[in-house]
């Protein structure tokens, strides 16, 4: 048996086929990584610059495009950096750091998703109460529990999964450090404290989820009582990129982490991890900015001509 603390490395699972294959994902990681840091670069300098976007839901999104930039940052450089120098080393305290961050990032954003669905219900069905309920100090105080939250899982995942005995050897079967691959590499005992601990977190996920779907009840049902089709179509416009968003990051997730053992694959775990953990942090601006007429204006005088008004 070896403690955990006596491995000085792991080793990632490295990008599959010829050295040729691995450049061309090394080529793709970065073009996705640079497009994920321009997408939520822009939305983060328009929302902080334009003081007509400082409103409870550009804040959300705010806070939620610095945690895109967190998530992708967090796997994809060392993993291109893998591919380029053609290794799968990653060091002790990185692995520990890779987790704890990644588990942050990953959660916070759920509990933001969770309150960005809050602000859609009072925007649609208290529209008159929509700057009491979320005023300035509420919202920041808002994001700052799902921040804290975040902080608080990912500190208690992190420091029981590291101080398990891992004694079946330090290859990682993903392309980052997560909590189910580090399990894999422990004693067969020794990680039932970690599963009562993931238990306890996804029940508290499950109430979350409850909660952004009763939202979402609530505010249909508003919606189709608005009588013009007009009113109709706006107010879902207003929703739809975030059910699209918070559609990707739970489908996603859930299929990866919740899949059939039987048609559980290596070349399928990389797939699912890309589209969870890559995708995401790339395209939710495009998601959010597509449609968004404010956003749109608002980078179109931040970058005149790169945006046509509509």
């Amino acid at each position: 048996m070896a403690n955990s603390s006596s491995i000085p490395h792991f080793l990632l699972l490295p990008l599959p086929g010829t050295r040729q294959l691995q450049l061309l994902h090394f080529c793709l990681f970065l073009a996705i990584y640079l497009a994920a840091l321009l997408g939520n670069g822009l939305i983060i300098t328009t929302i902080t610059s334009d003081h007509h976007l400082h409103t409870p839901m550009y804040f959300f999104l705010l806070n939620l495009s610095i945690l895109d930039l967190g998530t992708i940052s967090t796997t994809v450089p060392k993993s291109m950096d893998n591919a380029l120098k053609n290794t799968r080393d990653i060091s002790y305290a990185g692995c520990v750091l890779q987790l704890f961050f990644f588990i942050f990032l990953i959660d916070t954003e759920y509990f933001l998703l969770t309150i960005m669905s809050y602000d859609r219900y009072v925007a649609i069905c208290r529209p008159l109460h929509y700057e009491t309920l979320l005023g300035r100090r509420v919202r920041v105080h808002l994001a700052a529990a799902a921040w804290a939250s975040g902080a608080l899982n990912a500190l208690l995942h992190t420091a029981n999964t590291f101080s398990l005995p891992l004694c079946q050897g330090n290859a990682v079967d993903q392309f980052f450090c997560e909590i189910p691959q580090i399990l894999k590499l422990s004693c067969s005992t020794s990680y039932l404290r970690e599963l009562w601990l993931i238990v306890v977190s996804a029940l508290f996920s499950f109430v979350c989820f409850v909660f952004i779907v009763v939202s979402y009840v609530q505010i249909f049902r508003a919606v189709l009582r608005i009588p013009s089709q007009q009113g109709r179509h706006k107010a879902f416009a207003t929703c739809l990129p975030h059910l699209a968003v918070l559609s990707l990051f739970l489908t996603t997730v859930i299929f990866a982490y919740l899949k059939p053992s039987s048609i559980s694959s290596q070349s399928l775990d990389l797939v699912l991890s890309v589209l969870y953990s890559v995708v995401p942090p790339a395209v939710n601006p495009l998601i959010y900015s597509l449609r968004n007429q404010e956003l749109k204006a608002a980078l179109s005088k931040l970058l005149p001509g790169c945006f046509q008004k509509q």
